[in-house]
């Protein structure tokens, strides 16, 4: 459910060979069987993770952000359940409408505007470009414009807002939860579709797994990259747009919000629109190498990432700017400095760990990481289709201080996020709480796959570099 993504530091190289096991099935995508912890999990997110977002939604709504007086309400019959649902809003027609619009557009802008972006800005990898190979050998292409869809909306929204004047750039949150319907009838619409497809009509029937679990395999998806026609992929679409293409519009429709509300826009809500903003940035201008993350490598297309990147990521990655609407914050100038600093820190080390693990990679290891040669652990893997891969595993730079050192800065920025709204309540901390349980879980993930993948190679990795997310600790 999230953009926050790791490709591992290696260079890949093959050969063919005549072995084919099923060992090597288990080193690709999700499980082939479901324990009754990992079916436990499942079930409890199916059930909870749509209602938690309602609840964070709905306190904003009716209690000012507090989490607690809810549950303090339902507790002493102050209020019941329906006194809450009735003053819920509803599925309007303008909200389906608009949520209409905005999906064929960005699909439109996906589909029918191949990139021209990489033309003319310098250094920006874009249009045709292939992916990692999958379980079964296929590498499949893609049309990078993520970064050009994102300029072409935010171009047309500004000139809406200062020239068109077509509609009121608070209308997404004048819209807000009426919207959060809508989101979820696409969530639930995409990944029904994708499980229905995986049966009848599969892009590639032997990169599917089937657990013969149906909570698990909807969930956590059966194929691994869906796709209708030759360029929409589900995977690709659903990460990138049209969830994080939203998140500046909706971060610049709160502080529209806070400017109608209370005359001007806080610092607080300036920082961030513009930490998040770069964030979002950062994102497309990476697009190209967004191809060979966890997501799009290793996990199938079920649940987790339709509903997830319909619902998940836009309505809970920006309680930051929904918070500040409804409680602004004025930072006195030493804290906003303070925290400005930590958001850009957190990016430097999350853009740098990530620049030199691709710098090793597109030279193969000819090149230099802080003024040194990099040192490296040599490896080998095997795909199903009987093909052995060679790797090389970083341990120069900032993947020798930790295995994961991109998630570090990561959570640097996230905190920063956090820290301007405050500390009256707990709600804008959900964020960093959250990334901090995703991300140790995608480290243990990850490296449970790794050692799967690459066995005694990938020991030798760990004894060189013995530390997760901070050296020293964990």
């Amino acid at each position: 459910m999230a953009a926050h993504q790791e490709k591992k530091p290696e260079e890949r190289k093959h050969k063919s060979t005549q072995n084919h096991t099923r060992t090597s099935q288990v080193q690709w995508g999700r499980a082939w069987e479901v324990d009754w912890f990992s079916l436990a999990s499942i079930l409890f997110l199916l059930m909870f993770a749509p209602l938690i977002v309602y609840y964070f939604i709905m306190s904003c709504d009716q209690y000012q952000c507090s989490l607690i007086d809810p549950v303090v309400d339902l507790l002493t019959e102050k209020k019941h359940l329906s006194d809450i649902w009735n003053k819920t809003p509803t599925l309007t027609y303008r909200a389906a409408g608009i949520y209409t619009l905005w999906v064929a557009f960005q699909v439109f802008l996906y589909v029918f505007i191949p990139d021209f972006c990489h033309k003319f800005i310098p250094g920006y990898v874009g249009g045709v470009q292939e992916g990692a190979v999958t379980p079964v050998g296929v590498v499949n292409k893609y049309e990078i414009n993520g970064l050009q869809a994102w300029i072409i909306t935010h171009v047309l929204w500004f000139a809406n807002a200062y020239y068109f004047h077509w509609f009121s750039p608070t209308i997404i949150f004048d819209n807000w939860i009426p919207l959060l319907w809508c989101a979820n009838i696409l969530g639930y619409a995409v990944s029904t579709f994708a499980m229905i497809k995986s049966y009848f009509f599969p892009t590639n029937a032997k990169d599917c797994k089937f657990t013969g679990n149906f909570f698990y395999d909807y969930m956590m998806g059966i194929e691994f990259n869906p796709r209708i026609g030759k360029w929409f992929d589900f995977k690709l679409f659903f990460n990138g747009r049209p969830g994080i293409v939203a998140w500046t519009l909706i971060n610049l429709s709160y502080a529209a919000k806070q400017q109608e509300l209370y005359g001007e826009v806080t610092n607080s809500m300036i920082l961030v629109n513009v930490l998040q903003g770069i964030y979002v940035l950062d994102f497309f201008w990476n697009e190209a190498w967004y191809l060979k993350t966890i997501d799009i490598c290793h996990d199938h297309f079920g649940w987790y990432l339709g509903w997830g990147d319909c619902v998940w990521l836009p309505y809970l990655y920006t309680l930051q700017g929904l918070y500040l609407v409804y409680h602004p914050v004025q930072l006195c100038v030493a804290n906003a400095v303070g925290i400005l600093i930590l958001g850009m820190i957190g990016y430097y080390i999350f853009r740098m760990t990530n620049h030199q693990k691709d710098l090793f990679r597109r030279t193969n290891g000819n090149c230099k990481i802080w003024g040194k040669k990099p040192e490296y652990i040599e490896c080998s893997y095997m795909s199903v289709d009987g093909t052995k891969y060679y790797s090389k595993l970083l341990t120069s730079g900032f993947w020798g201080w930790a295995r994961h050192f991109n998630y570090t800065g990561d959570l640097m920025g996230s905190l920063a996020y956090c820290l301007a709204c405050g500390f009256e309540h707990i709600l804008p901390y959900f964020y960093v709480f959250y990334m901090t349980i995703l991300l140790t879980h995608r480290c243990i993930r990850d490296e449970h796959r790794c050692f799967s993948k690459y066995g005694k190679d990938w020991k030798r990795y760990t004894a060189a570099v013995p530390y997760r997310l901070l050296p020293g600790v964990f």
